[in-house]
């Protein structure tokens, strides 16, 4: 559905505008203007696509959706592609990965979000407040985007940090080891959602920024600048978390070794026990006519002080070991 359709002049709001009228406000050299759509309909596509004159594979790209993040250019035209990654407890993942599409021209930009519940009102406002940045035209509101989209990344990296402490603080707690590898994997699989969508971008982004940028975006490299070093400091710490939780998981894997070891060693003590206790009272039970212990008085005894000597000795010495 249409959220927004509004046409700008020198970084100042003329009016908001019907869809019809898109194509005669982009033919004025001195206007641009500013679409954003949600969930949009293959006939609504169709629709911005004859009033912009979209290119039709970019245009197919929106409507299929689950594309990976990335910047096509197109002509004079670019195409960008954004996931944006929101906290989602009914989900799996724990995270709903959404899309924006973004279709910039010279004088046009159009923005298609789907899967998401977070708009782009903020986004909008921030740059009707700033008129002397919105005069930048299409490539200042592309990077407000793209820094909006970039800025909501933190937020969940924080999260990221602060289970993963969460974990460390349990894992060497006994009897934890499996809870611990399932919210480790859980862990992974929500970091691996993050970088699907922060590696594409941060590889996409740099072409805003330096060497030949694309004609719609000149004059505005500083801002995409920022924009690369923030996806910088993202994608490093998705790998410092990465790392961390593939050492916790080996961790928590040798912990689970070592109990097992524990339990094994335990079990091997009073083995042992049992073990001289069983062939102890074996040979005085044969009952053979001609054993010396059987007529003597003190025999029983006797039998029993060296069954509890024995084994109280092996106690004894698995607890020295350790193995007790």
């Amino acid at each position: 559905m249409l959220i927004n359709c509004a046409a700008y002049r020198e970084g100042a709001k003329l009016a908001d505008i019907p869809v019809e009228d898109i194509s005669e406000y982009i033919a004025r050299p001195d206007c641009f203007v500013w679409v954003a759509l949600q969930d949009a309909t293959p006939a609504e596509l169709e629709t911005m696509r004859e009033e912009f004159g979209l290119h039709e594979l970019a245009v197919e790209d929106a409507r299929h959706g689950h594309q990976r993040p990335k910047v096509e250019e197109y002509g004079d035209s670019l195409f960008v592609v954004m996931h944006l990654v929101e906290p989602a407890p009914d989900q799996p993942d724990g995270l709903n990965p959404g899309e924006v599409a973004v279709f910039v021209g010279h004088n046009y930009v159009l923005s298609v979000r789907n899967r998401s519940k977070l708009g782009f009102l903020g986004v909008r406002q921030r740059a009707e407040r700033e008129p002397h940045l919105l005069r930048h035209g299409a490539g200042f509101v592309l990077y407000a985007l793209m820094d909006a989209v970039v800025d909501r990344y933190f937020p969940i990296i924080d999260a990221l940090d602060e289970d993963l402490e969460r974990i460390e603080d349990d894992i060497f707690s006994k009897g934890n080891a499996r809870s611990n590898i399932e919210r480790l994997y859980h862990l992974k699989r929500r970091v691996t959602v993050l970088r699907h969508a922060v590696a594409p971008l941060l590889e996409a982004t740099s072409r805003l920024q330096g060497g030949r940028v694309p004609a719609v975006v000149v004059g505005t490299q500083e801002y995409f600048r920022d924009v690369v070093d923030h996806l910088a400091r993202v994608n490093a710490s998705i790998d410092s978390i990465r790392d961390t939780v593939a050492t916790a998981i080996q961790v928590n894997l040798s912990l689970t070794t070592i109990e097992e070891n524990d339990v094994t060693k335990r079990l091997a003590a009073w083995a042992a026990i049992f073990g001289v206790w069983t062939a102890l009272a074996g040979i005085w039970g044969m009952n053979f006519e001609h054993m010396p212990e059987l007529t003597w008085r003190y025999g029983y005894a006797a039998a029993l002080g060296s069954i509890g000597l024995a084994c109280a000795t092996l106690y004894w010495r698995f607890r020295r070991a350790r193995w007790l």
